[in-house]
């Protein structure tokens, strides 16, 4: 499908004014501008996080019931548990208080569903388990929004719960003692985008400052936790979450790399070997599509446990063994994965879509259509939904497209539908088999009275023009500075307008390999995916691309990362 090309308009006085007052470039201060970054304070901030722009954690709505309550557990030896989600952002959440807990002394249990025999938050099943081992506090981290049966289910076995989550809230508050979200009314916590890492963080944040005022480190002989350290974990959760990468998220994700850099835990040291991460700076990217994937693989077709036990290992040669153990389960999601999209590509072939697709099948694995639903959204650029049916039940997996919020899409259909919950862009369910069916239709009518179709045509959106000459070791200097990379703040992405392409190769099946040149100014790029475009000649070309440094066999060389091509832009892209 064509991609509608939108370039964000150039503001000059803005250029000029950033660009002289913070010595930059004036496209590196249109990039600012078109992040909503129009006054130098702000923009130099953002330029130069710290850790001073945390926001106070005390803002978030029942922080201080919450705090309260865990030191009276704490006081009373009442014990603990951290109850956790199966993907990344729970996994890390869950290592991230368990770990805390264990430095100041405190004993934990530590508990994460099982995706396909337990499903997505708190259920009956585990807490009477948790109940029996003596339990008397549950701390949530990454769900428990909607669990509000489950929290009173808890109370009557005489448990507390704590909530910590960062989904949308749904019309029932929880009766727990204490619900820290900052998506729910009345909350002052000025930044809505955390992660559940980042809820668990400010927890930990609270909780150390009240330890600390009431002088129990001193009393204990216990040495003052440095929560900076924590934050390998917080920047992995919180960049797999894809949560935006703005305020408090981009300050504890720019941090995070850099604990995540020297980091000593010796989970994520294996696993940063097991990936052939190689010493240097660790980015957003390493984490999105190395680091990322091995831990999710435990929760979607094995365990999550293992993944948590790898994060929380104290000794080298387990987290080796466990690391090498989720090497091989990503391996199986990859292939459970590529089978599961083909066999949803068949399904398709042939047959109009509409505006939505909604595909179920027996046999499925739950934990992979998630990301099946991603691929296909990807490739039709509309909304997806997936089911997986197991006996009587389905459960699928929901994305959205730019212009459509898949959570509304959900709560229309709602009297059909035994569970649900998530976010704008991504959903689950829980649903009967037999009301399948109803469901797809209820949804479609929904998706076609919401968007429409031109809506569903993908769009780029280009941060400037710019000419090939540019491009050059001070521009990525300086754009190197806007990371890390992610939701809100994606890599710039610029545009040449009456480019020649010179020629192309194609690389790998599936990537194209271009010579671009402009006004006798040559260079090379590449178009991950472009392949189908082989072969393209000519001039007059627009192109849509991301610069960045090659390093191969020790050398460093300038390339474009070509997002797409228009022939036809001679002059302008109007």
């Amino acid at each position: 499908m064509k991609k509608r090309w939108k370039i964000n308009p150039a503001n000059k006085d803005l250029q000029e004014t950033l660009g002289r007052e913070l010595n930059i470039l004036p496209l590196t201060a249109q990039l600012l501008v078109n992040r909503g970054l129009v006054d130098s304070g702000r923009a130099s901030s953002f330029l130069s996080p710290s850790l001073k722009d945390l926001h106070d954690p005390c803002l978030l709505k029942d922080m201080d019931k919450a705090v309260g309550r865990v030191i009276s557990a704490i006081g009373s030896e009442e014990k603990i548990a951290v109850f956790g989600d199966y993907d990344v952002d729970g996994t890390t959440s869950a290592a991230l208080l368990c770990l805390f807990f264990r430095e100041i002394g405190v004993q934990v249990e530590c508990y994460i569903p099982d995706r396909q025999a337990e499903g997505y938050g708190l259920n009956k099943p585990a807490l009477k388990r948790l109940s029996e081992t003596g339990v008397k506090l549950v701390i949530t981290v990454d769900c428990g929004a909607s669990n509000a049966v489950e929290v009173e289910y808890a109370a009557s076995l005489g448990m507390d719960v704590i909530i910590t989550d960062h989904h949308e809230m749904p019309p029932e508050r929880p009766p727990a003692c204490a619900v820290i979200d900052p998506k729910q009314e009345g909350c002052a916590f000025p930044f809505k985008g955390l992660a559940g890492v980042g809820v668990a963080f400010n927890l930990a944040m609270a909780l150390r400052a009240r330890l600390r005022d009431d002088g129990w480190f001193k009393s204990k002989s216990v040495a003052e936790p440095n929560l900076r350290g924590y934050l390998d974990l917080v920047a992995i959760g919180t960049v797999a979450d894809m949560v935006p990468l703005v305020d408090e998220n981009r300050v504890l994700v720019s941090f995070g790399l850099k604990e995540l850099e020297k980091t000593r835990r010796p989970g994520l040291r294996a696993l940063k070997n097991s990936v052939d991460l190689k010493p240097g700076k660790v980015t957003a990217e390493n984490i999105a599509f190395q680091i990322a994937p091995r831990i999710n693989a435990a929760g979607r077709v094995a365990c999550a446990s293992v993944a948590l036990r790898l994060l929380v290992s104290e000794d080298a040669k387990e987290a080796a063994e466990l690391a090498a153990r989720l090497g091989r389960e990503n391996a199986s999601r990859q292939k459970i994965e590529a089978d599961t999209l083909k066999q949803a590509l068949d399904m398709l072939a042939g047959s109009e879509t509409g505006k939505a697709i909604v595909l179920s099948c027996e046999g499925w694995h739950p934990g992979v259509i998630g990301i099946v639903a991603s691929r296909l959204v990807d490739r039709f650029s509309r909304p997806v939904v997936i089911i997986a049916i197991d006996g009587e039940v389905g459960k699928g997996s929901a994305r959205g497209v730019r212009s459509c919020n898949i959570l509304e899409g959900l709560v229309a259909c709602a009297p059909l539908l035994e569970r649900y919950g998530g976010h704008k862009a991504a959903a689950g369910l829980t649903i009967s088999k037999d009301r399948i069916e109803d469901f797809k239709a209820e949804f479609m009518r929904y998706i076609d009275s919401a968007i429409s179709e031109e809506d569903l045509a993908p769009e780029i959106t280009l941060d400037a023009v710019v000419s090939l000459e540019e491009v050059d070791n001070k521009l990525l200097s300086e754009i190197a500075a806007l990371a890390p990379f992610g939701v809100a703040n994606r890599e710039p992405l610029l545009c040449l307008v009456d480019a020649d392409i010179v020629g192309t190769e194609v690389v790998g099946a599936r990537h194209l390999r271009f010579k671009v040149s402009q006004n006798g100014c040559s260079m090379n790029g590449i178009g991950f995916g472009l392949a189908a475009m082989h072969p393209v000649q000519g001039p007059g070309y627009g192109v849509a691309f991301s610069p960045y440094i090659d390093e191969w066999q020790g050398g460093r060389n300038l390339r474009l990362r070509i997002k797409d091509i228009r022939a036809g832009c001679a002059k302008s892209l109007t």
